[in-house]
């Protein structure tokens, strides 16, 4: 697998970062989507949720679909893993991640944690944030990729090659080539 390392300019600001979670958290008090596992609607949802998510970066579009195909989780969803923690909603967010989550959106855990089940956009914004912050500490693509699923560095390198495979297989083999200046696809 070709490793790449890029900037992605600025990094994202935490004050910001906050502010837009807590814009989002504040939207998503309403009911969260009753749509069911596997509906045509559901995933109409999570794919409109990840584009919002990235804000118009192809790149980041591409890795947010890698890292949902490589997941495969959906609304509702509370996986349970070995270390006692669960993955939760469509991004599999680690439920390790609810308190750090709740601290930057000022809002209860279990709030966090309902939202991430059963909200795509709370989910793919949490998504984005855990994979900007992994990129901003790492300053590295795909060692970020790897922080997203795991803090072991074998386990971040099978699971990135993993993410690399469902990226190709989604947008082509040219997925890594830098984009036209004519648009993104």
């Amino acid at each position: 697998m070709r490793m790449l390392n890029f900037c992605v300019g600025r990094p994202p600001r935490p004050k910001l970062a906050i502010a837009i979670l807590a814009m989002v958290c504040g939207a998503l008090i309403s009911a969260p989507a009753s749509a069911k596992r596997g509906s045509s609607g559901e995933a109409l949802e999570i794919a409109r949720c990840i584009r919002i998510a990235s804000r118009g970066h192809g790149w980041l579009e591409k890795t947010l679909w890698g890292l949902r195909e490589q997941e495969a989780g959906w609304l509702g969803a509370e996986v349970a893993n070995t270390n006692g923690t669960h993955d939760l909603g469509p991004l599999q967010i680690n439920s390790w991640w609810v308190p750090r989550i709740a601290r930057l959106v000022g809002k209860p855990e279990y709030h966090v944690r309902h939202w991430l089940r059963y909200d795509a956009c709370f989910n793919a914004e949490a998504a984005r944030w855990i994979f900007l912050s992994g990129l901003r500490s790492t300053g590295n693509y795909w060692k970020a990729v790897g922080v997203y699923h795991s803090p072991t560095a074998w386990r971040q390198l099978a699971y990135a090659e993993k993410v690399a495979g469902h990226m190709r297989a989604r947008f082509g083999p040219n997925v890594f080539e830098p984009e036209s200046a004519g648009g993104r696809r």
